[in-house]
C-alpha cells in the first residue's frame, strides 16, 4: 500500500518519474514497482547496489530494544538525530556521501528537468541532505531520519540542490 500511495502522490502532484532507481532488495523493487505502476508509467528500475541497506553490524534484525540495550539510547538518538554511525555498524558515512554527491552531479549534468524516483532505506536516505551542502544546517531544523513509505523531494536549480519536501507521508 506504501508504493501505490507514493505512486498516487506523485501523480497527483505531477512528479512523474522520468527514471527510477532502487537498491538490489525486493521490498524496495516491490516499492518501486507498484509506485510506479500507480503514478501511471511503466519505466523500467534501474538497481544501483548504493542504495542497498546498510550494514547493521550485531544489530541486524534485532527489535530496537535489542539494539538499545546493546548500545544505549544516545547512541540512537545520535543516529537519528546526526547519522552518527554506532559501534559495530559497518557502515562508511563519508562513502555514502561520496555516493550521493556523484549521483545528484550526474543527475544535475544533464540538466534536463527529469523527475528521478529513488527507493532506498532509511538509513542510507538519511544521508542525501548532504548533496545540498549544508547537511548540519538542515539536521538542526528536521529529523533527518525519512519514515517508512515517506517521501523527500530535491531540486535542482541555479547549479544547487535543495529539499523542497522531507519525510512526506503520502
Amino acid at each position: 500500500e506504501q508504493g501505490r500511495a507514493i505512486g498516487r502522490y506523485l501523480a497527483e502532484n505531477r512528479l512523474i518519474p522520468d527514471v527510477v532507481y532502487a537498491s538490489e532488495l525486493q521490498r524496495t523493487q516491490r516499492t518501486a514497482e507498484l509506485a510506479i505502476k500507480e503514478s501511471g508509467v511503466t519505466n523500467p528500475i534501474y538497481t544501483l547496489n548504493m542504495f542497498n541497506e546498510i550494514d547493521y553490524g550485531p544489530d541486524e534484525n534485532k527489535t530496537e530494544d535489542e539494539v538499545i540495550a546493546r548500545i544505549g539510547a544516545q547512541a540512537i538518538k545520535d543516529w537519528d538525530d546526526h547519522a552518527t554511525v554506532p559501534d559495530g555498524w559497518a557502515v562508511d558515512p563519508q562513502e555514502i556521501i561520496n555516493n550521493w554527491h556523484d549521483f545528484a552531479e550526474q543527475a544535475a549534468a544533464f540538466d534536463d528537468n527529469e523527475t528521478i524516483l529513488v527507493v532506498t532505506s532509511n538509513g542510507i536516505a538519511r544521508f542525501a541532505p548532504h548533496i545540498t551542502g549544508d547537511f548540519d544546517a538542515f539536521a538542526a531544523n528536521n529529523k533527518i531520519k525519512l519514515s517508512t513509505g515517506a517521501l523527500a523531494i530535491f531540486k535542482h536549480q541555479d547549479e544547487r540542490w535543495t529539499i523542497e519536501e522531507w519525510n512526506i507521508k503520502p
